[in-house]
């Protein structure tokens, strides 16, 4: 079987195409490579693997003739990278991927996987599974939900389509991020000694290992229509939902270190606890790591050298690079190529 996945080369997706091609998947990877090719450095010289550097937007669709599954991953991520460009978000995150899944609709593929996020809940009181009501905050959330929207109504007899809503994901990747919870937070502890802790630390976030989450999409590729076709699966466990400020003090536990921390920004308006029984009843699926093993390998790399900090680390401090680096271009081109 060969599988499309787009944004492979992704924190998620890197990991994901490692697995798959573990799994003797044939894989093309698709991604505008925003971090870098050698993000997929580590499986680039597997027969198996395509890469294609591209754009969700407006890629040929003829490389969709020889596939048999597409896992649709290629967006901008996370809630600050979001409002960088409210409209580019919606473009690629929304819009890009609904011309993937209507594409692959057109050719004749036979599975569609959707990666949402547990973020479209928003702000919750009480614990959400997948029918409850959805709250979504930011730009981010409001793209994955109107691509939810959009893609899952076109799974059919013939056209089989999921939706992962995914937990916050931590652990260790090609694609490194310290701009998730978890993995900021041993960066913060190795670096600092301290974490810093948005206020007021009272927020809920579930959590998902990257190794479980991208173990959740080839669980879903390789179901039958019948249990996966049109459904909405959240990808985490009960037992690690969690507070932010506790969730500190098990890192800093984890780790060995004593718990020392600092608030910064205002109190987050997201808050939410999810419901994870479905996929395990459904799927049989359950996650095979916890935060405390999360936080024990993100340390240990960082103390052996094997990841370090830097720009590329940090989704929206790249992306404003990025940013910043093409206005310079373009005003260069303005001048006539003089600065």
């Amino acid at each position: 079987m060969r599988v499309l996945i787009t944004g492979g080369g992704g924190y998620i997706g890197s990991v994901l195409t490692q697995m798959l091609l573990e799994e003797g998947y044939r894989v093309k990877c698709l991604d505008r490579f925003f971090f870098g090719v050698e993000t997929l450095s580590h499986v680039a010289t597997d027969s198996n693997l395509e890469i294609i550097k591209d754009d969700v937007r407006w890629f040929d669709p003829n490389i969709l003739r020889d596939v048999d599954a597409v896992m649709d991953l290629a967006a901008l991520s996370n809630d600050p990278s979001g409002e960088l460009d409210p409209s580019k978000t919606m473009e690629i995150n929304y819009k890009g991927r609904v011309r993937v899944a209507n594409l692959a609709k057109k050719y004749g593929i036979i599975k569609y996987i959707l990666a949402s996020s547990c973020s479209v809940y928003g702000f919750q009181d009480e614990i959400v599974n997948e029918e409850s009501p959805t709250n979504p905050l930011t730009t981010y959330a409001k793209a994955n939900l109107s691509a939810e929207k959009e893609v899952l109504p076109l799974g059919d007899n013939n056209f089989c389509v999921t939706v992962l809503r995914q937990a916050t994901v931590y652990g260790l990747s090609p694609r490194m991020r310290f701009d998730l919870a978890i993995n900021g937070m041993v960066l913060g502890f190795y670096k600092n000694g301290k974490i810093p802790i948005m206020r007021d630390g009272t927020q809920w976030r579930p959590f998902v290992h990257v190794k479980d989450t991208s173990r959740a999409f080839i669980t879903v590729l390789e179901n039958p229509p019948e249990i996966v076709n049109k459904e909405i699966y959240n990808v985490g466990s009960n037992d690690q939902n969690v507070q932010i400020l506790p969730l500190a003090r098990l890192i800093a536990e984890s780790i060995g270190i004593p718990f020392n921390f600092e608030w910064y920004g205002s109190p987050d308006k997201r808050s939410y606890r999810v419901d994870f029984s479905k996929i395990e009843r459904n799927l049989r699926f359950k996650p095979k790591y916890t935060p405390k093993e999360g936080a024990r390998e993100v340390y240990e790399a960082l103390v052996e050298g094997k990841i370090t900090d830097s720009i590329k680390t940090r989704t929206v401090e790249w992306y404003k690079y990025l940013i910043e680096a093409h206005k310079i271009i373009k005003e260069v081109e303005l001048r006539g190529g003089i600065l």
